[in-house]
């Protein structure tokens, strides 16, 4: 959407790229999301347990396969986000977090752990903001953290990114919806029968796979 002017609306303070580098740092890969009898009447193996280790591997597999897909936590999932000075021109300062973050209630799910920027001592070291709404918060309605007081004036000028963010998505509302487990279902199957890449012929997408139920909830990038 744009103003009378041409311009974009919020653009002074959203730009959900001005990231040098995200990465993840804490995620579940114990917890099971489909259970063993839905993967048991998926697969029709009629109590069969000699392959559930396997399974649960697969299992675990497959809902990590849709939480990048979608970029959405079914299980919580925290990430460590750098920034640089020189992207962050808006007044407040505004840390855009990336578009993984897709929440679905009123805070997005998402908690800001920490916010730390390396000060310009030699060597420089990390400092801890405190946390609160006089130096930060988290804006739902723009996905980002807002620097109260702007740039700390004693940060570093030669750290590449020096600003970093850490937080943690919660569990998303969408992954107890029917249409992502069978997103899920779907998937398992075709990995528990198709157990190498190199098949005969070329592969066809059936009506309504995996990529067709998933596809409504993954976010639009603009």
């Amino acid at each position: 959407m744009a103003d009378t002017l041409g311009q974009v609306a919020f653009g002074s303070t959203r730009n959900p790229f001005n990231y040098d580098k995200v990465e993840q740092i804490s995620r579940d890969t114990t917890t099971a999301w489909i259970t063993t009898t839905e993967i048991d009447n998926q697969l029709n193996l009629f109590g069969d347990t000699s392959q559930n280790t396997f399974l649960a591997g697969l299992e675990l597999s497959v809902r990590m396969a849709i939480e990048d897909y979608l970029g959405m936590s079914i299980f919580a999932q925290s990430y460590r986000v750098y920034y640089a000075t020189d992207s962050l021109y808006a007044t407040p300062v505004c840390l855009d977090l990336p578009e993984i973050s897709q929440g679905s209630t009123l805070t997005n799910g998402v908690t800001i752990d920490s916010v730390k920027y390396y000060d310009g001592n030699t060597p420089s070291a990390l400092q801890t903001l405190t946390s609160g709404s006089s130096n930060y918060y988290y804006d739902v309605t723009g996905n980002k953290v807002i620097l109260v007081n702007g740039i700390p004036s004693n940060i570093s000028q030669n750290r590449t990114a020096p600003i970093i963010v850490e937080y943690t998505l919660s569990a998303n509302a969408l992954a107890s919806y029917p249409v992502i487990k069978q997103a899920g279902l779907l998937l398992l199957t075709h990995l528990y029968n198709n157990r190498s890449e190199t098949v005969q012929g070329g592969l066809q997408n059936i009506p309504y796979g995996v990529d067709a139920l998933l596809r409504p909830y993954k976010p639009l990038v603009m």
